[in-house]
């Protein structure tokens, strides 16, 4: 079992985040399962860490209403709230596997090369978190995008509301559209309106997954419908299941070339 991570943090009447953890931390740990981080699990080790006296996640109204969910369910149990972080610090940024890849938003090699350089591995040290929180720093935009996606800069000052209701000025992108030829084949969500903009050039600095690379898995992008793959050798699985969506896994049986019939789900009730 491989898990993408954000494990935690959505919605305010989420209580479920220590029935969960306690599952997926003694697979880890017994070496049945492995998994990544996702920037829910980044964002909370920010939020928790202090250097000189201040949290690196600033603790304003935006950020502890997306971290609400965790906080109600552990700020009275400090000794279970350590351990769930000390466990979040374990998990790496991605796996490279002898047959596959695993990452939660995208697989830019260019940021892991880096990375890898700079920190000697895909682990979270607390240096990298420090540098990491930095939006002044190299890190900071590898790590976004390792974590959240590649953003690039709407056209023109435009801008749309993303899921939670925030102004955005920058789109993520489908880094995976090897064929994309114009801005509005790579947009994330693909229905934002860009009017004439749609037609500009595919920014020339977007992360591509050429598709002889081995399968790569990756969570993140909330993502509705029946599940099916993103291109031959890339494969999301985050199907909004904390807002009664699905649950999805894909059964991986050591092929090259991902196939939509070895997906796996089940619906949440509400």
């Amino acid at each position: 079992m491989i898990f993408l991570g954000d494990f935690i943090d959505r919605g305010e009447s989420l209580y479920e985040h220590k029935e969960l953890l306690g599952i997926v931390m003694k697979m880890v740990r017994a070496g049945n399962a492995l998994s990544v981080m996702g920037n829910h699990e980044f964002n909370a080790l920010a939020y928790h860490t202090e250097i000189a006296g201040r949290p690196l996640r600033p603790h304003i109204s935006k950020n502890t209403d997306q971290h609400k969910a965790f906080l109600q369910e552990f700020d009275n149990d400090p000794v279970t709230k350590a351990e769930v972080l000390a466990f979040f610090k374990t998990l790496p940024l991605w796996l490279e596997l002898d047959e596959l890849r695993v990452v939660h938003a995208c697989w830019d090699q260019s940021s892991i090369d880096a990375l890898t350089s700079l920190h000697g591995s895909s682990l979270m040290t607390t240096e990298l978190l420090i540098r990491a929180s930095d939006p002044n720093t190299q890190e900071y935009k590898y790590i976004e995008t390792i974590l959240k996606g590649y953003e690039t800069p709407l056209p023109n000052g435009m801008s749309f509301l993303d899921k939670d209701g925030n102004k955005r000025y920058a789109m993520r992108t489908q880094w995976w559209r090897e064929d994309a030829t114009c801005l509005g084949d790579v947009a994330i969500p693909p229905d934002i309106e860009l009017g004439p903009a749609r037609d500009l050039p595919v920014p020339i600095d977007i992360p591509r997954y050429d598709q002889n690379e081995r399968p790569c898995f990756i969570g993140h992008y909330w993502l509705t419908g029946k599940p099916s793959i993103l291109s031959d050798n890339v494969a999301c699985l985050d199907y909004s299941v904390a807002k009664q969506g699905k649950l999805v896994a894909y059964r991986w049986n050591h092929e090259k070339r991902l196939t939509n019939s070895h997906f796996e789900h089940a619906r949440v009730e509400e």
